[in-house]
């Protein structure tokens, strides 16, 4: 919803501009389909050519999710929080033998499903079933599961990072196409040079639109929805980051309180719960 109040006060603002200052916006919507297909075009063109079928699609699937609001909330980590909890519980009760029928079998564990908003993400599960499975197995110390992790965490952030790259070198090269739609449009001014001058005047006002839609967009549309994926990128490794403190604190003897409070500390403060939410949360508590 943000989004998109920010693009209607962004356009509203400029457009507004123009029209209170005397300008005709009638020859900006004269120009306007003609433009867009040049700038737009030539931009979707080049990234095809300049991205993997796999980030093509990772960002098809990038640029509708930062148009919803962020899942990524405070209630989504006490849910995550109490399902480390209950498991490192049991594991501490029971033994870590105790858990392997829930890390094989996550989608019928009866801890995972008792959070179905991070028991259904499958990216999270695997990444928590993965790691323990490995402490289940003992064939790993905790600086090797460490290594281990933050090399699949840099290698998310990675992948992730694709579709905002894409993203900003179209961004980063709207303004270019915009110049080259104003070229075309000076080419066939060039070639009516017998034409009155208030028909030469509107030829050239509409090839200067061209210039003017692709600043627009590379700065008013594209670039702020790049920048926003980008943000939620480091909210979707920030997750990754307290699973992995908190697993690792459990593989350093902390009992579960303790351990989930490592990673709470991870979290950033606007979605951090305070200690006593978080304890209240894990233990029942209303």
């Amino acid at each position: 919803m943000l989004v998109i109040v920010g693009y209607l006060v962004a356009m509203g603002c400029i457009f507004g501009g123009f029209i209170i200052h005397g300008g005709n916006i009638m020859v900006v919507l004269h120009a306007l389909p003609t433009e867009l297909m040049v700038i737009g075009g030539g931009a979707l063109g080049a990234f095809i050519v300049n991205n993997q079928p796999k980030v093509l699609k990772a960002t098809l699937k990038a640029v509708p999710a930062a148009l919803k609001g962020s899942k990524y909330t405070k209630a989504r980590y006490m849910e995550l929080m109490a399902l480390l909890y209950d498991i490192l519980q049991k594991a501490r009760k029971d033994g870590l033998m105790a858990i392997e029928k829930d890390v094989e079998s996550p989608h019928e564990s009866p801890i995972f499903q008792k959070y179905p908003t991070v028991g259904n993400d499958h990216h999270v599960v695997e990444f928590i079933t993965d790691y323990l499975r490995m402490m289940v197995s003992g064939n790993l110390n905790a600086h090797e599961i460490e290594s281990l992790m933050e090399s699949e965490i840099e290698t998310h952030h990675q992948e992730a990072h694709g579709p905002v790259a894409a993203v900003g070198r179209v961004a980063g090269g709207l303004p270019a196409f915009g110049i080259v739609a104003a070229v075309l449009g000076v080419v066939n001014t060039m070639g009516s040079v017998g034409q009155p001058p208030s028909v030469l005047g509107a030829m050239i006002g509409s090839a200067l639109v061209g210039t003017f839609l692709g600043i627009l967009l590379a700065y008013a549309v594209v670039e702020p929805l790049g920048g926003l994926m980008e943000q939620k990128m480091e909210d979707g490794t920030k997750e990754l980051q307290c699973i992995k403190t908190t697993l690792l604190a459990s593989m350093q003897g902390y009992n579960p309180t303790t351990a989930i409070e490592f990673g709470r500390k991870v979290l950033f403060s606007t979605e951090r719960p305070t200690f006593s939410e978080l304890e209240d949360h894990v233990r029942g508590k209303k």
